[in-house]
């Protein structure tokens, strides 16, 4: 049983580690997120209506079109919030999904997250979260500002229950800025959409001296099975809506972020270590990581 338990958590990991052609080096794709949820992961992709590929046509999506035929309307309030300096980096531990992005420049502003819209949200953009509102698949919408020189270094997001929307507001216009999805990339412009799979390697940049916003959504997969969708649904609201994070006070935060600002804490202490005393770290993570797979394998 244990052996039986073990392969079928391996072999999963295997295939998403495999899957595409870019790939995160090995030691670093056995502790990513991604790993842990692979098992669920690849029964997911078994069930998919969208084919394993980076990107996906927009117009398997019709029920986006709306945003896209109203993204001067949505643009106006990015700029808004974007003068009124709303759409930033956290200034707390209260982001566990985002928080490595804050340091290249990345910056947000949530406008919902796998529930109804935050009231911040609601009240600073009542034309944005009304198209939101008429469209149920969308599950999460940001607004996502990348400054000149900020990027996003390569990774993939570890849930693959939804896929990730793009519909430029703000944009260079220039193939500088650009993200790249299993080696393929795609540039913004002006009230243009993408629809690609963010269980694939990406990565982004913005080497142009320009601002670039984009209304970035989580649009939920569709699935072959109706149980295949309960089961997507259910996951996505006892597990990935507690990573909701505030815009301002009165914004709901998850319980996940609240126990991400202790969790950091032990993070950043163990970062100290593995600056002064690589060595040790290293010795220490990877004993945890024997010790687990011991204690499933042990008879």
């Amino acid at each position: 049983m244990k052996y039986a338990i073990f392969l079928l958590c391996i072999v999963p990991g295997v295939y998403v580690h495999l899957r595409g052609r870019v790939r995160l080096r090995p030691w670093r794709q056995l502790t990513d997120h991604s790993t842990f949820l692979a098992p669920l992961n690849v029964l997911l992709y078994a069930c998919s209506r969208v084919d394993a590929r980076p990107y996906a046509p927009v117009e398997l999506f019709p029920e986006l079109a709306p945003l896209a035929s109203q993204w001067r309307t949505i643009r106006a309030e990015a700029l808004a919030l974007r003068e009124a300096q709303r759409i930033r980096a956290s200034d707390r531990y209260d982001d566990v999904g985002f928080n490595s992005f804050f340091r290249r420049g990345w910056k947000r502003f949530y406008l919902k997250w796998y529930d109804d819209a935050h009231p911040s949200a609601r009240a600073l953009c009542p034309a944005t979260t009304g198209l939101l509102d008429a469209i149920p698949s969308v599950k999460a919408a940001m607004f996502a500002e990348l400054p000149p020189g900020g990027h996003l270094r390569k990774h993939r997001d570890p849930y693959a229950g939804s896929l990730r929307y793009h519909l430029g507001l703000v944009t260079p216009g220039d193939d500088r800025c650009y993200i790249e999805v299993d080696g393929r990339r795609y540039s913004w412009r002006d009230g243009e959409a993408v629809v690609f799979d963010e269980t694939f390697i990406h990565r982004a940049e913005n080497a142009t001296g320009h601002d670039r916003i984009i209304l970035f959504c989580d649009i939920e997969r569709p699935m072959k099975y109706r149980w295949a969708t309960a089961l997507n649904r259910f996951v996505a609201r006892r597990f990935i809506a507690s990573a909701a994070s505030p815009n301002m006070q009165g914004d709901r935060t998850g319980a996940l972020n609240r126990a991400f600002g202790v969790f950091y804490t032990v993070r950043l202490y163990a970062k100290r270590v593995r600056k002064t005393r690589k060595k040790l770290y290293y010795t220490i993570k990877f004993s945890l990581i024997a010790l687990v797979l011991l204690a499933i394998l042990w008879p």
